[in-house]
């Protein structure tokens, strides 16, 4: 019998099951929490609790593990955003125009739920087990090749137990050990890299206004170059909830404290999100989180690989969350397993080495835009970009800029910040011209709001003259 042994039950473990699905007898999940049977918090994922949303590219692969997932999700209660339409952006450079729909979009929703509606298709599959309030300890077999895992009871001091598997993924996210586990059997080479820029976010819910449910996402960016590292988003989620995260660099960080929240979004270089939330009935505490840093181990370049081990999602890479790609890059990455595993045919020589290389396609997608952005904020710490990568960070910026008073330029950026084209589609010959040339209209001096929406602001004269 043909087992592949997946190490945690997060987005990515669940896609990485299904992709293998297909392919071997049986599928067994390890995981130490129990999963809930419904869209509720579970122990293990504590940054469910903020802003999460799915980009074009990451639905895309997801669609092609799961057919008809995007809508399962829309029945559920998420929401689809076409853009740049349906965003109202500050971006560093400026307001970004909301230009008609080119095909590209974001999903909203709260992590619970979009991970229940994923768990409600992969586990419906019958070669697919979970072994819930399990953690695996070790890998067993040789730095040539996996032939299984140990494990034991999460919680209990009992002796690990072996599980035989022709295919073990790790994607047991920011806890992974899969270098430990590699230095035991003598793979010690793996190469590494963390910028962490010390942001603090903190999330609130709220109760949409009757009738406001349905809302773009609105985004108040920090502007890094400037060392500027406060922001704020809202989006509209699932039973008629807005969820709202603030985020701050070292010295200006929001609070835990519910009576700062609203004067912290106020105080920002625009006062949009604050105005929105002012006088919403809020139906959480706030929570905070500072686990918000770059960090990356080159798998796909270690010396040495042994068959029979793939390591996926944020168990490769974990990416300042303000840019929503973590589950893009999870699911791209299990697409990329389920294509080498179509390829080949079966569990063949050298699979996991090609998985690892492909995966590693979407996580640098990822990787350069967020630390060439990060690496100017006055907090950030740990390994500096290259040169070339710095004066990638200048192009992004002149690009972005560009897409401020053009559509053209909108939807070129938007094709790669969707994970549906390669970066290189930003050195095409006219995306070059058009950012030499810049903007072709004059930046907007103010947010660009429909009436409705200009209606759910409370105006600034009403919030300063309330008394203190």
């Amino acid at each position: 019998m043909r087992r592949a042994v997946i190490i945690g039950a997060g987005m990515a473990g669940m896609l990485s099951a299904r992709a293998s699905a297909d392919f071997v007898d049986e599928v067994i999940i390890i995981e130490p929490d129990d999963l809930p049977d419904a869209p509720r918090p579970r122990k293990g994922l504590p940054q469910a609790r903020h802003i999460h949303s799915l980009v074009a590219g990451g639905t895309d692969a997801m669609q092609s593990l799961l057919p008809g997932i995007l809508q399962h999700w829309l029945d559920a209660g998420a929401h689809r955003h076409e853009l740049t339409a349906g965003i109202v952006a500050l971006s560093p450079e400026g307001w970004y125009r909301r230009w008609q729909p080119d095909g590209h979009f974001i999903i909203t929703a709260s992590r619970d739920l979009l991970d229940w509606v994923v768990r409600e298709h992969v586990l419906a599959h019958d070669r697919i087990r979970v072994f819930g309030g399990r953690k695996v300890t070790a890998l067993h077999g040789s730095d040539r090749q996996i032939t299984g895992v140990l494990h034991r009871p999460a919680h209990g001091p009992d002796d690990p137990q072996r599980l035989d598997a022709d295919l073990v993924i790790d994607t047991s996210g920011r806890a992974s050990r899969a270098t430990a586990w590699l230095a035991d059997l003598g793979i010690d080479t793996i190469p590494h890299r963390t910028l962490d820029t010390g942001l603090t976010y903190a999330t609130r819910l709220f109760h949409a206004p009757a009738g406001a449910e349905h809302i773009p996402v609105f985004n108040i960016m920090a502007q890094p170059r400037a060392s500027i590292g406060q922001s704020a988003v809202i989006a509209p989620i699932e039973n008629g909830l807005w969820m709202a995260t603030l985020g701050g660099i070292k010295g200006s960080e929001p609070t835990r404290n519910a009576a700062d929240f609203i004067p912290f979004a106020l105080g920002l270089r625009h006062p949009l999100i604050g105005q929105l939330l002012y006088g919403l009935e809020p139906v959480s505490d706030v929570t905070l989180t500072r686990s918000t840093g770059n960090r990356r181990h080159y798998y796909e370049k270690a010396r040495t690989w042994p068959d029979g081990l793939i390591v996926l999602g944020d168990a490769i890479a974990t990416f300042n969350p303000v840019y929503g790609q973590g589950m893009s890059v999870a699911a791209l990455g299990a697409r990329a397993l389920h294509q080498e595993l179509h390829k080949s045919g079966s569990l063949t020589a050298g699979l996991a080495r090609r998985v690892q290389r492909a995966a590693a396609t979407s996580v640098e997608a990822a990787w350069a835009p967020a630390t060439t952005q990060d690496i100017h904020y006055n907090t950030a710490h740990g390994q500096k970009p290259s040169v070339p990568e710095r004066l990638l960070g200048r192009f992004t910026s002149r690009l972005s800029y560009t897409a401020t008073g053009s559509q053209f330029m909108a939807d070129a950026v938007t094709d790669v910040t969707s994970m549906r084209a390669a970066s290189t589609r930003l050195l095409a010959p006219a995306v070059l011209r058009a950012a030499a040339a810049g903007p072709k209209l004059q930046p907007l001096s103010g947010p660009p709001l429909t009436a409705s929406e200009q209606r759910l602001l409370t105006p600034l004269e009403e919030i300063n003259g309330q008394p203190a």
